[in-house]
């Protein structure tokens, strides 16, 4: 699971957009700029090691489980039928 690293929010924001719709220049808006460059960075260096990233534990000591489950249940239909 990736989490993104940062994040903001605007206080206020019904207040700071312009007419047009576009962010009002502000701290805010640096701030916001700021997420984006960082969350485009963090994306750019994990997007190619997503297998290594999400690899849980859990979820392969699940997986060996299930498959021992499965082969079990194998062997014991394969021995009903003969």
């Amino acid at each position: 699971m990736l989490t993104i690293p940062n994040q903001s929010s605007i206080a206020k924001a019904y207040q700071a957009f312009n007419e047009d719709g576009s962010l009002k220049d502000s701290p805010f808006r640096d701030r916001i700029v700021d997420v984006m460059e960082e969350l485009m960075r963090f994306t750019h260096l994990t997007r190619d090691h997503s297998d290594f990233l999400v690899d849980r534990y859990s979820e392969r000591k699940k997986a060996v489980l299930d498959e021992a489950t499965r082969k079990a249940e194998e062997q014991t239909f394969t021995r009903a039928v003969g």
